[in-house]
């Protein structure tokens, strides 16, 4: 940085920044960790040689919370990925159902703001389409923070709940699934092609959570790219120009994502691998009758603290998926 022409191209000089920042980031985890442990051998030797009940509680507490630092340290190094450290793009679509699936919709979207929140990651909707009678239609979120694609990518795929619906007055058992699309936020260092002929462009009036003046004007925008039918919208800005300048950033992230798909289905082709389309894969059962059970079907991680997933307790799962994609890649 103390180069005379260190800012000559601020794009790249910008990501060097960040980039040193992440490896800083880490460089410092490890230093905390490895402090902590050195205190923590001071404490063991003095309790070794005269036993105090007030140490030995104040051992084991911190001996419990630096073993959570490890657990998490060494999950961070997992993600390797070019797009890991980026923020998340969610899109929560739920099935065929009705009210049913719409609800499960929206308990998948407490789900994973609890996760997010819990992780001090910030959310913002971006589009948000109410259900008929409860739950949603479709929900985009924006999660922003330090590696939270490469959390939540482990999110991607469709969601299966089992249960005793509430909406059904015969108390019957019902079954509803819930396509969840996760995606990075690209920077500016990455170009993506669209054409705009290949693009209809339509603006609506705002509903849902956002705020009163969604439905004063027309200002949601809402893209399709008609090559590959893909849709974004956007409703969070108040102008029209900003959620096009946001849905615009979401095709591109994408398009550019569905290039790296069909790249990587090709590679497999060649080696003659059949690997599952992850869009279209179902990934995770949640049963809430006649047990309560959620299982990974990639990772076979399962447990039975249903209530503990549900209000946001994803690190387990994620903690399996990028250790099994690890496996896969070897």
């Amino acid at each position: 940085m103390s180069a005379p022409d260190f800012w000559d191209d601020t794009e790249k000089a910008q990501a060097l920044i960040n980039q040193n920042n992440v490896t800083k980031d880490t460089y410092d985890q490890f230093q905390a960790i490895a402090n902590e442990a050195d205190e923590l051998n001071v404490m063991l030797e003095m309790q070794q040689e005269e036993f105090d009940e007030d140490l030995q509680t104040e051992l084991e507490e911190r001996l419990k919370k630096l073993q959570e630092k490890i657990s998490g340290f060494e999950l961070s190094l997992l993600l390797d990925g070019p797009y890991d450290k980026n923020n998340a793009i969610i899109e929560l679509h739920p099935g065929a159902g009705g009210t049913e699936s719409q609800d499960w919709g929206s308990m998948l979207l407490r789900m994973y703001t609890r996760w997010s929140e819990q992780h001090g990651f910030t959310v913002e909707t971006i589009d948000y389409q109410s259900g008929d009678e409860a739950g949603i239609k479709s929900v985009t979120l924006m999660i922003k923070g330090l590696n939270a694609y490469g959390y939540l990518k482990s999110e991607k795929g469709v969601h299966r709940l089992v249960r005793i619906s509430p909406f059904d007055s015969a108390s019957r058992r019902h079954t509803s699934f819930c396509s969840v699309d996760v995606m990075p936020e690209l920077d500016d260092t990455i170009e993506v092609d669209v054409n705009p002929d290949d693009l209809k462009v339509d603006v609506y009036r705002a509903s849902g959570a956002g705020g009163q003046h969604i439905n004063k004007t027309s200002s949601a925008v809402r893209i399709t790219h008609l090559p590959t039918g893909t849709v974004v919208a956007s409703q969070a800005q108040r102008s029209q120009f900003h959620n096009r300048e946001t849905a615009m950033q979401m095709l591109k992230a994408k398009l550019y994502q569905l290039e790296i798909e069909k790249k990587e289905q090709e590679a497999a082709a060649l080696r003659g691998e059949q690997k599952e389309i992850g869009w279209g894969s179902q990934i995770r059962s949640y049963v809430f009758h006649p047990y309560s059970m959620v299982k990974d079907h990639r990772t076979d991680y399962e447990t039975g603290n249903v209530q503990a997933v549900m209000d946001g307790e994803l690190d387990p799962f994620i903690d399996a998926y990028l250790k099994w994609r690890l496996g896969q890649q070897a």
